[in-house]
Formats: C-alpha cells, sequence, structure tokens
C-alpha cells in the first residue's frame, strides 16, 4: 500500500493504446518534423543520440547537429552520417545552440536533444498522436527514464502532469524535467522568441512558462527520452541552477500577480526551488564526505547555495543535525553496521524514501500502461493516480476499515465480501498480500473481481523488516519470487503471470538497517539478484 500522498491528475492525456500500429508509425504526408541535437565537448555520446533520432518509428524529415564551440571534434562523428546536417559555432551556449538548430529548421514540429542523452524509438510517433488530438497546443511531452553513463537504465521517472492551467503548474515547478521529451510546433516557438540566450540554465523552464502563459499543452505518461546522469550533467551545478531557476521565475512575477492562483503558485515555486536545490547541494555534500572526495568544491557550492537560499539552508542543516546527532554520526558508513538496531524503524521513511518504494514505484511505472479504466487500489489511490493518470476513468480504494476519506469498499480481501465480481479492469495491489494469512483466498477473490482481460500488479516483500505499529500482528508472510508464481498461476494459470524481483543484498542490508535510498549508491541499488531479492512483483492477467 502507497505512503505517499494523493496527486491530482488534471492533464489531458489521451488514449494512445487504441491507436493501430501502423497509425502510429506512419508520418502523415502534411507533417514534417526536425530534431535538433546540440553538443559541447560531448562527442563520445553523439552516436548514441543520433542513432536514437535516425531509429524512431516515425522519420524525422531532418537531423541537425549543432556544436556550440567544441573541442572533442564532434564532426567527425557527424561525418558518419549521409543524412544528418552539421553546423559549427562559437561557444555562446545551449538556449544559443538551440536557436542556431531552430533557425536553420524547416519542420513543422521540432524537438531538441542533447547529445548526452537518447530518444525512445516510439518518441515522435507518440508526440505526434498527441497533435493530432491537441492541434493547436504548443507542445507536448511525455516521461523519461534515467540511465547512467553507460546506458544502463538506472529508473523510470514518471510523468508530472501540468494541469487545467498549465502555467500555473510550471510556475510551481520545472514539471518535464527533460527537455528531449517535448515537441513544440516551431512557428508557435519561433514567434515566442525560441530560447533566452542570457539565461546559463533553465532556458526550457523559461520557454514553457512563456508558451503556457498563453497556450495550450498536452502530456502522456509514456516514456520518450532517456536521460543520461554523468559527472558532468550541467544540473550537477546546484548554485548555477537554482540563480538561474529564480531568475527565470522573477521575470513572471508581475504577470502572476495579476491572478491569484498564479500569484500562489508563484510564491509556492519560489520555495520550492529554493528548498529543492538546497537539499540536492546537502546530499552532494554528503556524497562527497563518502567518497572523501570534491569536499572543498561542494562547500564553497554549499555557500553559494546559502547566500540564495538562507532560511532554506538553515532549515535543512538543522533537520539534518538533530537526524545525524541522534545517531552521534553524521554519515553512515558500513563499518557502522556493526550493531544491532537499525538506524529507522520506520523502514526508512524519517531519513527519506525507503529502497522498496524505490523497487515497488519502478515496477509500477513499467506496468503504467495497464493502470486504467476502473482501477481498485488498497489504501489509498496514490499510485492509481501518478501511474494511471487520466487513462484511469474510476479510482476505487479497499480498506479493512471505515474511516479514510477516499474509501469505497470496506472489506477483507481473503472473504472477499462486499465486493463485485468482473468489476475492475486493473487491482494496484503493493506490499499487502503478505498480511493476509490466507494468502490463495485472496489471489481467488482478486481473480473473481477482476473483469476478463483485467490485470492484477502485485508487490511483496522478501527482505524487510516487519512493522512496529498496526501491521505487525498480521505480517504473516515473507515471499519468494518462486512462491509468488506458484500462487497466481494456481488461479490465473501460469502462461499469464510475469514475474520479476528487485534488489540485491547491498540494497536488503541498507533496507534492514532503516537507511533511506539516497544515502546508498544507485547503481548498485538498481542490480537485481533473483537469490536475494528486496521485493518480488507480479503481472497477472484473468484471461
Amino acid at each position: 500500500m502507497s505512503a505517499f500522498g494523493r496527486l491530482v491528475d488534471l492533464c489531458r492525456l489521451p488514449d494512445l493504446s487504441k491507436r493501430s500500429r501502423r497509425e502510429m508509425t506512419t508520418s502523415p504526408a502534411a507533417v514534417s518534423v526536425s530534431v535538433v541535437i546540440t553538443t559541447y565537448n560531448h562527442a563520445r555520446f553523439l552516436a548514441e543520440a543520433i542513432d536514437s533520432v535516425r531509429n524512431q518509428t516515425v522519420k524525422p524529415d531532418e537531423i541537425i547537429v549543432v556544436d556550440d564551440g567544441s573541442s572533442d571534434n564532434p564532426e567527425s562523428v557527424v561525418r558518419q552520417y549521409d543524412d544528418v546536417r552539421y553546423i559549427r559555432q562559437k561557444n555562446q551556449g545551449l538556449a544559443a545552440a538551440r536557436n542556431t538548430g531552430m533557425t536553420a529548421a524547416c519542420g513543422e514540429f521540432i524537438a531538441f536533444l542533447d547529445a548526452d542523452d537518447r530518444l525512445r524509438p516510439m518518441a515522435l510517433a507518440t508526440n505526434l498522436a498527441l497533435f493530432r488530438d491537441n492541434p493547436n497546443y504548443a507542445f507536448v511531452y511525455g516521461a523519461f527514464r534515467d540511465i547512467d553513463e553507460t546506458g544502463a537504465i538506472r529508473n523510470n521517472v514518471p510523468l508530472r502532469p501540468a494541469g487545467q492551467d498549465p502555467y500555473a503548474g510550471f510556475l510551481t515547478d520545472n514539471l518535464i524535467g527533460m527537455h528531449a521529451t517535448v515537441l513544440y510546433r516551431r512557428r508557435t516557438l519561433e514567434a515566442a522568441g525560441g530560447f533566452d540566450r542570457s539565461l546559463r540554465a533553465c532556458e526550457d523552464y523559461d520557454v514553457y512558462l512563456r508558451l503556457s502563459r498563453a497556450n495550450k499543452v498536452a502530456c502522456t505518461p509514456e516514456c520518450l527520452a532517456d536521460y543520461r546522469r554523468h559527472a558532468t550533467n550541467m544540473s550537477n551545478n546546484n548554485p548555477m541552477m537554482l540563480r538561474a531557476a529564480l531568475k527565470v521565475l522573477r521575470r513572471q512575477r508581475d504577470i502572476a500577480q495579476t491572478n491569484p492562483d498564479w500569484a500562489a503558485a508563484h510564491r509556492q515555486g519560489v520555495e520550492k526551488w529554493k528548498c529543492y536545490y538546497t537539499d540536492m547541494q546537502l546530499r552532494q555534500v554528503a556524497t562527497a564526505l563518502r567518497l572523501r572526495s570534491s569536499l572543498a568544491d561542494q562547500l564553497g557550492n554549499t555557500i553559494a547555495v546559502s547566500l540564495v537560499a538562507p532560511l532554506q539552508t538553515a532549515m535543512m542543516l538543522r533537520r539534518r543535525f538533530r537526524r545525524w546527532s541522534s545517531r552521534h554520526r553524521s554519515i553512515v558508513w558500513f563499518g557502522d553496521l556493526q550493531r544491532t538496531a537499525p538506524f529507522s524503524s520506520e523502514f526508512g521513511f524519517d531519513r527519506g524514501r525507503p529502497v522498496d518504494r524505490r523497487y515497488i514505484e519502478t515496477f509500477l511505472a513499467s506496468c503504467s500502461s495497464n493502470i486504467s479504466g476502473r482501477v481498485l487500489e488498497i489504501g489509498d489511490n496514490a499510485y492509481t493516480i501518478r501511474f494511471g493518470g487520466s487513462r484511469v476513468t474510476t479510482s476505487e480504494v479497499l480498506n479493512r476499515y471505515d474511516g479514510h476519506p477516499s474509501t469505497t469498499f470496506v472489506g477483507d480481501l481473503a472473504k472477499g465480501d462486499g465486493l463485485p465480481s468482473e468489476a475492475f479492469d486493473c487491482i494496484v495491489l503493493t506490499q499487502t498480500l503478505h498480511l493476509l494469512f490466507d494468502m490463495p483466498a485472496a489471489v481467488a477473490t482478486l481473480w473473481r473481481i477482476l473483469k476478463p482481460g483485467g490485470v492484477l500488479l502485485v508487490t511483496v516483500p522478501w527482505v524487510s523488516p516487519i512493522d512496529r505499529g498496526e501491521w505487525g500482528d498480521s505480517w504473516f508472510w515473507s515471499i519468494t519470487p518462486a512462491a509468488l508464481r506458484r500462487l497466481l498461476s494456481d488461479r490465473f494459470g501460469a502462461k499469464n503471470v510475469e514475474v520479476s524481483h528487485y534488489g540485491n543484498p547491498y540494497s536488503a542490508t541498507g533496507f534492514l538497517y532503516g537507511l533511506a535510498e539516497h544515502e546508498l549508491d544507485s547503481a548498485m541499488l538498481d542490480v537485481h539478484d533473483p537469490n536475494c531479492p528486496v521485493i518480488a512483483a507480479a503481472r497477472a492477467f484473468r484471461r
């Protein structure tokens, strides 16, 4: 069951699953698309970026590489492709490079890709489908996933919809997160003046605000691009990113004051950016301490952030000091594990996002297209809204006892009383099945209440502390992937069950000690050992 608050999804998301594959892979004759790839000393990644564009199911009409004064000879990479145009300019910054590409482009629609990132194969097709459903919109966007420097997948980043008032949404935060997921109507972008060359960062955020103020925006939860995390990411410079984000919002202040909702969103956005980059900077200091490297640089960056956000820095330092002092150490080293008590008795919620939540949400993001129609979730509907979006027509919540404000059914899954048969298109059952002593009876109920063709998404713990609160007395089982497969296959049929596993001895150890995911090495968390998972997960279809 989810521990996160409910999210309100107000963004219009067309149901792309109903389109035929032929429609999604054939570009209409009247539509032309340009893709601009900007590079500055990222020649080592450039071929991957170009290949990801050339491998689109809807082929772009032109691919333009803009070299912003690189010293690593990206032209030698571009020469390998006859269908890619190369433009070189003196180093003027990312905004200027994108404007150069926009000016050179001829397409009705235009997308921008950084040389160290990649498009997913259906990116252009998916966004063009959004434009077909929303022909007057200024831009459309989707979800993305993080990859590491080698290109290995780290995690999926779910969509954050802009809402019915996209300008207010963007005042609150940069909801897009990765520019490559965006497809613009080129003439609209040009009419707005393109990208602001005076901004060293957040030039895309500035455009989203300017365009969304007078235009509508559409989005899709489909994963459209891969964002590569590496040491030279510009977004790692927290002081610069914070100053740029606040500069962008300052430009919107007068306009925001004309509308009470916008004014409130603007205030919230300023506070959120200060808190976000302060938190990111303090995390980088913690990482530098743990790795014992670059500490002087990170302390300098912390001072720079504190000058811009002094109150937020003081607040977060106090919070961390209370947390650290209660454990007598500022950083958890693995030598600190010579202890019999965990660092947290709350699964790590009091320290950050627990390790098992990372895995649960990764699984749900990979199955997000199944969360549609009438959906039943246990406890609350946070994951239904977060991962299902507008594909969900009806959201239902089951609890054992009445009292939760979003509860629509009260009952026991093992008994099934009061739950209608063949009623739900999808059931989201996270970290709940192990609390039922008669699991086969619960699975029988789940099968019964699913519609034919419906899908069950379930996660269960294998390595986990036992809850110290209300669920401790009913924490009956730890379930291996093999046990989960057998349990579901007996009712759903083996060919209708897909089982996966997440975690390894490293993440299991951290989870047992109550460490949060940010205190552990992200790359090591994403190694999944079938012999020592933290959770098992399954997707089961009722045929």
